[in-house]
């Protein structure tokens, strides 16, 4: 990271650091009990680009589900024949979109008053051990800015064996916490930005050992129940909830994905509507129980690049439009791929869902940011 460094939302400096940044076959489905699909020419619109965009995809299953100003439209397709469990009742692999929900439940719990994001991970993973003079905190693993790389020291070499099924779980929690309390940062956290899965994975480690609670717990009491997130979940219950990921040859299929160590980083699965349901709650707070927290992650923390071009939030990537930011994330497993996004000035929201593993030249995520760009 480079330019100013990471701020936490809420952080009496954000508004004036950030504020010239503020520009910068098919299924329908509906909500039961909720507004019908959008209808009329700008319906059929919508219809044909989201068939263009299944199509494009190029995977044995695919979903575009879309949410306008709480009108939703979901279409489905794929080129293998239509699984027992309709398309948009599957739950999907979010890989490293799940980070979009380890932001959220962070930040809910800063504003409970349960954490501050400043404790240092070290001494909630090991309170007996001596704390650097800069040590990395909660906020540095959420925001990437702890120092630590990607995946850890050892990861490569312990996941060979299972390189093409399962790597992540020869990699279990024990040994991302021992890890981490082995690693000497090269550079003092909070001065650096770099993506990193293990910085994440530790975060929802030292949450839950600061809380007391597990993972699980914390995400499904502070998150998934508040907002009526029902069919989220962290690991595969059986082929008739969850869908069958694909390899790069899109037919070979894999095994469900197993996070090991990694859950804060990439175990949740949902299931279209709820992913829906999800970033509805982002578009408009008014009314929910973590209304502070969804606009806290809503809120810039940091610049990098040149010109401080790339913005970031607690939990999502922010990019500037013609009338206005989008925020999104996307993810991949071994399997499948994932993207969400949602455009505030255009009430927009966008959940894509595929089930083929990613390759080189890959047009699944370009078509899914395309179409949340132009709406």
């Amino acid at each position: 990271m480079t330019g100013r460094s990471a701020r936490w939302p809420g952080d009496p400096h954000d508004a004036e650091d950030f504020r010239a940044g503020d520009r910068l076959g098919t299924d329908d489905a509906r909500v039961p009990g909720g507004p019908s699909a959008a209808t009329g020419t700008d319906g059929e619109e919508l219809h044909q680009r989201l068939q263009a965009a299944v199509d494009a995809a190029d995977a044995p299953d695919v979903v575009f589900a879309v949410s306008r100003h709480g009108r939703r439209t979901i279409h489905c397709g794929g080129t293998a024949p239509p699984p027992p469990t309709p398309r948009q009742d599957l739950r999907y692999e979010l890989g490293s979109a799940s980070k979009t929900l380890t932001g959220l439940l962070l930040t809910q719990l800063i504003r409970r008053g349960l954490l501050s994001g400043g404790e240092p991970a070290t001494a909630c993973l090991d309170p007996a051990r001596r704390t650097d003079a800069a040590p990395v905190t909660l906020a540095h693993l959420i925001t990437h800015t702890s120092g630590l790389p990607t995946l850890p020291t050892g990861f490569f070499v312990r996941g060979l064996p299972a390189w093409r099924t399962n790597p992540y779980a020869r990699y279990p929690a024990a040994r991302v916490i021992d890890a981490f309390l082995r690693h000497r940062p090269r550079h003092r956290p909070g001065t650096r930005w770099r993506y990193s899965n293990f910085g994440v994975s530790v975060l929802g480690h030292a949450v839950a050992a600061a809380t007391g609670t597990a993972w699980e717990d914390l995400l499904t009491d502070h998150v998934l129940r508040p907002l009526a997130l029902s069919d989220i979940a962290l690991r595969a219950r059986g082929p008739h909830t969850d869908a069958v990921g694909h390899g790069k040859d899109g037919s070979t299929p894999v095994p469900a994905f197993d996070a090991g160590g990694f859950q804060a980083a990439g175990a949740v699965r949902a299931t279209p509507h709820d992913l829906l349901t999800f970033l509805e709650a982002h578009l408009d707070p008014s009314g929910s129980p973590l209304a502070g927290a969804l606009r806290s992650v809503r809120t810039p923390v940091l610049r990098r690049g040149l010109g401080h071009r790339h913005v970031h939030t607690v939990a999502w990537f922010r990019h500037p439009t013609g009338a206005g930011p989008m925020y999104f994330h996307g993810g991949a497993t071994l399997g499948q791929q994932a993207f969400l996004g949602f455009r505030p000035d255009t009430g927009t929201a966008l959940a894509a869902l595929c089930t083929r593993r990613f390759r080189a030249h890959d047009p699944f995520v370009a078509t899914a940011y395309a179409l949340l760009a132009e709406e």
